[in-house]
Parts: C-alpha cells; sequence; structure tokens
C-alpha cells in the first residue's frame, strides 16, 4: 500500500525568528483531501559531553513554554546550511565553556513528525578541555556536572523530561556499553 500523502496546496501563514507554519493541503492515499499545519523549523543539535571521570556538562535553563527550568545537555539551533557537527562545537564551547577533542555521532531524532519538521541531531562529545564560556545575549544559564550513572537514573526515575536530553543520554549508554 502506498502511504504517501501528497501536497496539493501549500501556504505560509506565520513566519517567525526560528519557525515557519505553513497550512498545506494534501491528498491522502484514498483520494480524499486533509489539511496538514507543519511547522517548519531548521534543526538543531545536543551534545552528551563526558569527561574523564564520567562526568556529563549539563545546563539549567528557563523555558518558557512549561514557565518552568529545565536540566539539558548543551543544545542549539542549526544556521541555514550550517554542518550539525559545526553547530555542536559551536554550541558546546557557548554553553558549557567545553571543547572536545572527539565528537561522535550518535545519529538525529524527528522531534514531532506529526507537525514539525525539525531534525535534532545527537553527539557524544569526549577528550574535554576548558574552553571559554559565552552564551547567547538573550540566553540565560547555570552549568554543572553530573555523573553519568546518575543521570540514567534521572532519566528512568522520570526526573528528566527533555526529549533531546532522554534520547541523548539513554542512546550514549548504549553506545558506550557496546565499545
Amino acid at each position: 500500500m502506498d502511504l504517501t500523502e501528497r501536497t496539493l496546496e501549500s501556504k505560509t501563514v506565520y513566519e517567525g525568528v526560528i519557525v515557519r507554519v505553513k497550512l498545506d493541503e494534501a491528498q491522502l492515499p484514498n483520494g480524499k483531501k486533509a489539511r496538514r499545519e507543519v511547522v517548519e523549523h531548521p534543526g538543531g543539535v545536543a551534545i552528551l559531553a563526558l569527561d574523564r571521570e564520567d562526568n556529563v556538562a549539563v545546563v539549567r535553563q528557563y523555558r518558557y513554554p512549561f514557565h518552568k527550568v529545565l536540566l539539558e545537555l548543551p543544545a542549539g539551533k542549526l544556521e541555514p546550511g550550517e554542518d550539525p557537527r559545526v553547530c555542536g562545537v559551536r554550541e558546546l564551547e557557548e554553553e558549557a565553556g567545553l571543547v572536545a577533542d572527539e565528537f561522535i555521532y550518535l545519529g538525529g531524532l524527528y522531534l514531532s513528525p506529526g507537525y514539525s519538521n525539525e531534525v535534532l541531531h545527537l553527539y557524544l562529545a569526549r577528550g574535554l578541555r576548558q574552553g571559554a564560556c559565552h552564551p547567547d545575549e538573550d540566553e540565560f544559564l547555570e552549568g554543572e556536572r553530573i555523573p553519568f550513572a546518575r543521570l540514567v537514573d534521572m532519566v528512568m526515575a522520570d526526573e528528566i523530561h527533555d526529549a533531546k536530553t532522554v534520547a541523548a543520554v539513554l542512546k550514549a549508554k548504549v553506545y558506550l556499553e557496546r565499545t
């Protein structure tokens, strides 16, 4: 069975600083039509930076949509056409003040494929050296280090709700167990 939905018409209804929202009309596999709302996002990266003592660099940052401070991995938005690894290197230094000798790609996530095209790329960074922390002008965060085993426990105890952090922690755990 062909499950493909074909775009018949597409209209941009909002263009913001980070996202663009489109309202599309699509033809379904059964020939009927449906409306599809699509949030276009440039994508981003998240970095699990693991030091020699098995501690992970994390940040606490206020997230306005949830009106609370979340514990997350350093992360950031891709610039148009930017290589995800280049973005990861930049964001790790900006948010955590760290430079890594090794960047291991852990894969990409479709964060909410029902309505968004955002892809988030995950990296494991090792061989860490201290650099200069310099967050963006409108970015306020606190950095800390948490033992990797404790971070895994926090994910499994439902103490961390940020999807990129949950996925990166679990992917890194499996990766490290296999290598």
